[in-house]
């Protein structure tokens, strides 16, 4: 059995990841809507990992003997206006479920459960490569977005992401 804070905290985790996907669905329509079909298959593809991330949270508690509690997952909150705002908000996302991961980190660390923070070693790795593909995508648009034959190319390159599944055993 986990510590009943980790447990909780996990059990929310799931929760926040299955809301991340409904967020990076949100602007995947948002950019379908704008023409942006590049910019729309790489918050799809982001999506699909987002619920990835909730079943390997899911699969690491029932491993456990824990209880999965759902909770309302809420509309997407942010009002896309700009070809940018999605961009931006999903860098102060990824910020944020950092934040989350490390707070469960941490928690973790405090009952000596060393199992729990080997499973969260691949989401500290992975929320770092989160947070670097999101503040990449917001410098190249910064630089390229404004132009029109600069915006084609960069959404070209965004159509080239492809979807892989999580390598993470648990």
């Amino acid at each position: 059995m986990l510590d009943k804070k980790v447990a909780e905290l996990l059990n929310d985790q799931i929760n926040k990841e299955l809301y991340s996907a409904y967020l990076y669905l949100d602007f995947s329509i948002y950019y379908q809507e704008e023409g942006l079909d590049g910019f729309a298959n790489w918050y799809l593809i982001q999506a699909k990992e987002e619920r990835d991330h909730a079943m390997l949270f899911l699969e690491y508690m029932q491993n456990n003997g824990e209880h999965i509690t759902f909770e309302q997952i809420n509309k997407p909150d942010k009002e896309c206006t700009s070809l940018k705002d999605p961009l931006e908000f999903a860098l102060e996302h990824e910020r944020y479920i950092t934040s989350l991961i490390n707070t469960i980190y941490g928690a973790a660390h405090e009952v000596k459960d060393y199992r729990t923070m080997q499973f969260l070693d691949w989401f500290v790795k992975e929320q770092g490569e989160e947070e670097k593909n999101a503040e990449d995508m917001v410098k190249k648009f910064e630089l390229f977005g404004i132009d029109p034959k600069s915006l084609y190319m960069l959404d070209s390159e965004m159509a080239s992401r492809t979807y892989t599944a999580p390598s993470l055993t648990l």
